[in-house]
Formats: C-alpha cells, sequence, structure tokens
C-alpha cells in the first residue's frame, strides 16, 4: 500500500539534518509538469520573524520526507538560491494548480482544486487532486494516464469521475479502481 499526503502538509514542515539541525523550513513544493514528481522545495528561515531564504532543496537532495520533517544529510545540501523553481525553457505546461477547474475530457467540470495528493516513496509523485464540488464537498481525485495541466485546467480522462475519496485512507483504493477500470477501456 502506498502512503500518500497532501502537498499543503507538507508545506512548513522543518528541513532537519541528520545530526538533528533545524536549517530550513518548507515553503512551497515545486512539482516537475512533465512527470508530476517533486522537482524541489523552495525555503523560508525558521522562527517568528523569519522570511524567505531565498534558497532551494532539490529532490535528489533530500534523505527523508516523512510525516513531520523533511530530512537532508546537512545543510550543505541546500542551493545558494532559488533558480532551481524556476521553469526549465521546455517546460511549456504546469504551473500553480491551487484553484483551477478539474475537467473530464469529455467536459465534466469535476471541482477546483484545493490541493495536491502526493504519493510519498523513493520519488514522490503527484497521485491525484482534492478539488472542491460545485455542492462544497471535498472529495479526492486519483489521476493515472494522461493529465494536462496547465495554469488554467486540469483536464482527465473521463473515467475519473466515476473514482474517487473521501479521505486518505480511501485514496489508495480509489487509484487502484480506476487503474483497473483504464485497463479495461
Amino acid at each position: 500500500m502506498t502512503e500518500y499526503m497532501r502537498a499543503g502538509a507538507i508545506s512548513k514542515q522543518p528541513v532537519v539534518t541528520l545530526a538533528g539541525e533545524d536549517v530550513a523550513q518548507v515553503k512551497d513544493i515545486v512539482f516537475d509538469a512533465a512527470t508530476g514528481g517533486i522537482r524541489c522545495f523552495t525555503l523560508s528561515g525558521r522562527g517568528l520573524l523569519a522570511g524567505p531564504l531565498h534558497r532551494a532543496l532539490l529532490w535528489r537532495n533530500v534523505h527523508a520526507l516523512g510525516p513531520d520533517a523533511v530530512v537532508v544529510r546537512d545543510a550543505s545540501v541546500l542551493e545558494d538560491d532559488d533558480t532551481a523553481a524556476d521553469p526549465a525553457p521546455a517546460e511549456q505546461s504546469g504551473g500553480d494548480v491551487l484553484g483551477v477547474t478539474i475537467t473530464t475530457r469529455g467536459g465534466t467540470r469535476l471541482g477546483k482544486v484545493t490541493d495536491a495528493v502526493v504519493a510519498l516513496g523513493r520519488i514522490p509523485v503527484v497521485a491525484g487532486y482534492e478539488a472542491e464540488t460545485t455542492d462544497g464537498r471535498r472529495v479526492l481525485l486519483p489521476v493515472a494516464g494522461p493529465v494536462t495541466v496547465s495554469g488554467e485546467r486540469v483536464l482527465v480522462p473521463d473515467v475519473t469521475a466515476e473514482h474517487s475519496a473521501g479521505d486518505l485512507e480511501g485514496f489508495d483504493a480509489a487509484r487502484e479502481r480506476l487503474r483497473a477500470a483504464q485497463r479495461e477501456e
């Protein structure tokens, strides 16, 4: 069984070294538009008066991502600036998806994205989205297969509309049902 976290739960997590030193706090997550994987974290300082650090932490330098912290070997793995968070010249899609509409390729509006669901593991990836439906419910929609992400819309296969979960505990089963349905198509 895969473990999942909401991307919003990762933001504000402390970045700590294997020696226990608290070196930063996650400010934001930058996903790779092509793979859906985490490319890097932007960072802020720790404490009430701390602001942005203008430094980044590349995913390849993360030792572990857990429910309470991001662990790195030591502070030397932090990038000296946050240019790693800038989109690559070839990246034409992507962008911030919070608040954009999630729609099936057939044109059914599923809701507005309120968070991303990240599948943890050696290489964490976006496994779905939390969306607020038109009647105000929050559902977790798994994604599998071709997904188009832009700054204005997330387009998912039509079968996605039939598979959702109300919480993270039921998300893995919803994702497996979606994959099975896609294999049958």
